[in-house]
């Protein structure tokens, strides 16, 4: 997050350094964050761009040092940024270990759903679609030297997130031994540093550049978990390691 920002930042400045005036007016870093970087909420209140920053685990630490420095090259060398945060994505294609994905799998093959503790952290759940959609507005309307945050206003805990997904897969796949899935619900231990609670405000990015979420969130989790039961082979191909063998050229 540092280092390759950081890296990023300084070849992208060399190459608008050598575009024309015209070009150098056109040209946008948009740098995609994290709402990680303003630390936890409490029970009210959401976060906005001017929330302090107070990342409270290493890794969101090194999410707030990349987003000083795309704000730094802006106000030293005027490089054109714009720093977006965004809330928790979720949509086909994921990383497998994140939780929508683990938890579909983990569900059709009757493995054990770990929750983090009791399961109530909150998040502000953002289709992926609906984060590209923000991007695409953000590069062509947004303004130099703005943050933006982007978030569909979709607050839900962790418990109930999986939750819905077992329904889903029981709807999907009734034919499971282990249905319903929810048995397999299991809570462990909770990940230091977790944060309690994220929500964001997108007024300003609705306000400034017109964009607002399309998709409901019902209407897209259950697309997503359709898209996972049906792509089985992609999901073995990032399990098994094949992918990121395929990837380096092994």
């Amino acid at each position: 997050n540092v280092v390759g920002t950081f890296t990023m930042l300084d070849v992208a400045r060399d190459y608008w350094a050598t575009l024309s005036p015209a070009e150098r007016q056109r040209f946008r870093f948009v740098h995609v964050s994290t709402d990680e970087v303003f630390g936890t909420l409490g029970p009210q209140g959401k976060f906005h761009e001017h929330t302090p920053y107070a990342p409270r685990s290493p890794y969101s630490a090194t999410k707030a040092a990349a987003d000083h420095l795309v704000r730094a090259y802006y106000e030293t060398y005027g490089l054109p940024t714009i720093i977006t945060n965004c809330s928790n994505n979720f949509g086909p294609f994921q990383f497998p270990e994140k939780l929508i994905p683990l938890m579909v799998w983990n569900a059709v093959e009757g493995k054990p759903l770990p929750v983090y503790g009791d399961g109530k952290q909150i998040r502000d759940w953002l289709y992926v679609e609906d984060h590209c959609h923000a991007l695409r507005m953000v590069l062509e309307l947004g303004k130099p030297g703005e943050t933006y945050n982007v978030g569909a206003n979709c607050e839900r805990t962790n418990l109930e997130i999986v939750e819905h997904v077992c329904r889903l897969v029981d709807e999907l796949r009734p034919q499971l031994p282990h249905v319903p899935t929810s048995q397999l619900i299991q809570h462990v231990a909770d990940r230091p540093g977790h944060d309690r609670r994220y929500a964001i405000d997108a007024t300003k990015l609705q306000r400034e550049v017109g964009w607002k979420p399309r998709h409901s969130f019902d209407a897209a989790l259950a697309k997503t978990v359709r898209w996972y039961l049906e792509n089985a082979e992609w999901f073995e191909r990032v399990t098994s390691g094949k992918y990121e063998r395929e990837r380096l050229g092994l």
